[in-house]
């Protein structure tokens, strides 16, 4: 090495590897999930025969399976004995609320995953290889679905956007909720805000698991259904603020800015925007979560992406937003985007 030069990284193939076995983790967790492993280890007492007669299992099996979760971090072994890390409790343990055994399968839907064997051909077009527009086909049936399966990952940040978007307003106000899906987020703000009505627009059937979370706390008479397109259907209004969460990442900027300049349109004078969506940094590889997520969009759809802050706010500006500005979800990869109108 020259004096001078930057230091190398020192030679790894183990990070080859990684890449190659990382398929065995994902099957490892989802079947972990399917024999209720993770409920058997919660009830102690963690030895390898207890955890099998729960999981109705052979004790080899388990016992091979249980190993690999601890050297993936996701249990944790004492004196031959599997006990829970804190995140394993929290996440993965069906009886803690917080737990994402759901999120974890509909992530792993098979339609989704199959694509991955054309990689190769999708990154050779620049497209996804399911037909059509991919996801974001019309009444595409995986919508349903993640209404039902992803609340437990999307709950904790409804609190954090609606007090961004709320900006300690308490009055009347209405607000619109593009894309609802389960509807968390804008049930989020009625919520926070007694005195506030939502429009939740998506596709029919979607919307049916969105107003059934709102009878569950309590705001489904303050909450209106829209079904159909956003690209499509008249908004109504005007709203005092417009939701768009996880959504403009599945276009591209020319869709997502025609898109805003419709929301822009809705919204009363000063009314507000809200985006939610994973941001990656400028240098498109950092941070990990939010700048890989553009891979699934490039094998789900036909032309979304992760944007970055620049990107979006370039989107905002274009449609006739101003004071655009970011509200990074603290210990989440999402970002709020927020333009005025």
């Amino acid at each position: 090495m020259q004096p001078g030069n930057p230091v190398e990284a020192p030679l790894n193939p183990g990070v080859v590897f990684d890449m190659v076995n990382a398929h065995q983790r994902t099957a490892a967790l989802l079947a972990a999930i399917e024999l209720d492993l993770f409920r058997a280890v919660g009830d102690g007492p963690g030895d390898v025969a207890s955890i099998a007669r729960h999981c109705k299992a052979s004790e080899r099996g388990t016992r091979i399976l249980c190993d690999f979760l601890v050297i993936n971090g996701i249990l944790a072994k004492e004196n031959g004995r599997y006990k829970h890390t804190p995140s394993s409790a929290a996440f993965l343990d069906p009886r803690s609320p917080a737990c994402m055994a759901s999120v974890t399968q509909f992530m792993s839907n098979p339609a989704i995953h199959e694509v991955y064997s054309h990689l190769a051909d999708i990154v050779r077009m620049g497209r996804t290889s399911l037909p059509g527009a991919g996801t974001v086909e019309p009444d595409n049936p995986v919508w349903v679905e993640f209404a039902e399966k992803m609340a437990p990952m999307m709950g904790p940040m409804a609190g954090p956007l609606g007090a961004v978007v709320l900006q300690g307003h308490t009055g009347p106000m209405r607000v619109l909720d593009i894309a609802a899906g389960h509807g968390l987020f804008g049930i989020e703000i009625a919520k926070q805000n007694p005195q506030a009505r939502v429009t939740g627009l998506d596709w029919a059937k979607v919307l049916e698991v969105a107003v059934a979370n709102a009878r569950k706390v309590g705001v489904a008479d303050r909450y209106d259904l829209l079904p159909g397109s956003a690209f499509e259907v008249d908004f109504g209004g005007p709203y005092d603020a417009v939701l768009l969460t996880n959504f403009l990442h599945h276009f591209d900027p020319p869709t997502n800015v025609s898109l805003l300049k419709k929301v822009r349109g809705a919204l009363k004078s000063g009314g507000r925007a809200a985006t939610l969506e994973f941001v990656p940094n400028e240098d498109r590889v950092s941070p990990p979560m939010p700048a890989a997520f553009s891979m699934i969009m490039l094998t789900t759809t036909a032309a979304g992406d992760a944007y970055t802050l620049k990107e979006l706010t370039a989107m905002y500006d274009e449609a006739g937003f101003r004071e655009v500005t970011p509200h990074p979800i603290p210990m989440s990869p999402h970002t709020v985007v927020m333009g005025h109108a």
